[in-house]
């Protein structure tokens, strides 16, 4: 082959080592690109030097170790981040002068007090840049060759997930609260406020959405996603469902060790019926009602009843 050969066939391979993965069943490793020769070769997304222009995009080639450190990138970005700085929160609580359940974590404060327009600006702000990381998986699922779909993420079903996230919501929800109280009164949780927010109009509208957010981040980004990538990493179920309750855990220890705890038992329970299911909707559903209940029931309920802190 002559130089100039050499040169034009290897601008028909899409350099494998460094291509963003796609699925394991991808076709990407077999395309025409591979294969073709010389100045007249197929490339991958059209003919000779100007395929790439004029072409179809087609999903990049499956990549193991790509893979894995593409989900470090996200989680590095976003909830796994968010993990180590609860931990953080956490060691300061555990060195505190004080006992636990006598330090407070508010969940929904205000950023800007005495300036409520700006808080509500800030507020929403805070909201939309916080699903950034949903976009991001989005975008690395369709780099290989994927959509929203293959975490079910869709609205194909609506009534059947919605009877399936409210009746999660009704059995997680309650189950997560009883944990809590006994985690508070054994001193092992923060007096977790749920909100602090100043009672103007919007104040139940952006604890509504707040929850949302909670809801389509969470599930998407450390339940669907993480669970999706580990299962064409082939690992076995157990052990990826376990991870995924951890780091779902992980984000909550600023709450305290109930916050952990509570956290990580519903990780492990949507992990089992998303693997059954092949649907996150469902639990963004459950979850999105469950942070609603607690936001603005804690408005509704502090102060009129003993049982809450």
């Amino acid at each position: 082959m002559t130089e100039a050969e050499s040169s034009d066939a290897g601008r028909t391979i899409e350099t494998g080592d460094t291509a963003v993965p796609g699925p394991a069943n991808g076709t990407g490793s077999t395309g025409t690109g591979r294969t073709g020769t010389g100045r007249t070769g197929t490339g991958r997304t059209g003919t000779g030097r100007t395929g790439r222009a004029t072409g179809t995009a087609r999903a990049l080639p499956f990549n193991r170790g790509l893979v894995g450190w593409e989900i470090v990138v996200v989680f590095a970005v976003s909830l796994g981040a968010s993990g180590v700085s609860a931990l953080l929160q956490l060691i300061g609580s555990l060195t505190g002068p004080a006992p636990l359940s006598h330090q407070h974590a508010v969940l929904n404060g205000s950023l800007a007090p005495g300036r409520p327009w700006l808080d509500l600006a800030l507020q929403v702000t805070g909201i939309l840049l916080s699903l950034a990381p949903v976009a991001l998986v989005l975008y690395m699922l369709a780099r290989s060759g994927e959509s929203a779909s293959a975490i079910g993420l869709d609205l194909r079903t609506p009534g059947m997930d919605a009877i399936r996230g409210m009746a999660l919501a009704a059995v997680v929800g309650g189950s997560g609260l009883l944990l809590y109280l006994a985690a508070f009164h054994l001193g092992a949780s923060l007096n977790v406020v749920p909100e602090a927010l100043p009672a103007v109009w919007w104040r139940i509208p952006v604890l509504v959405a707040a929850a949302a957010q909670n809801g389509i981040l969470e599930e998407t980004v450390v339940l669907g996603y993480l669970l999706h990538r580990l299962d064409q990493l082939g690992w076995p179920a157990a052990r990826a469902i376990a991870v995924s309750a951890v780091v779902r855990g992980s984000y909550h220890l600023y709450q305290g060790f109930g916050g952990f705890a509570g956290n990580a038992a519903m990780g492990v329970i949507f992990g089992v019926l998303y693997r059954r299911w092949g649907r996150v909707t469902p639990m963004i559903v459950a979850h999105t009602i469950m942070d609603t209940v607690a936001f603005v029931g804690y408005t509704a309920l502090h102060g009129r009843v003993s049982w809450l802190p």
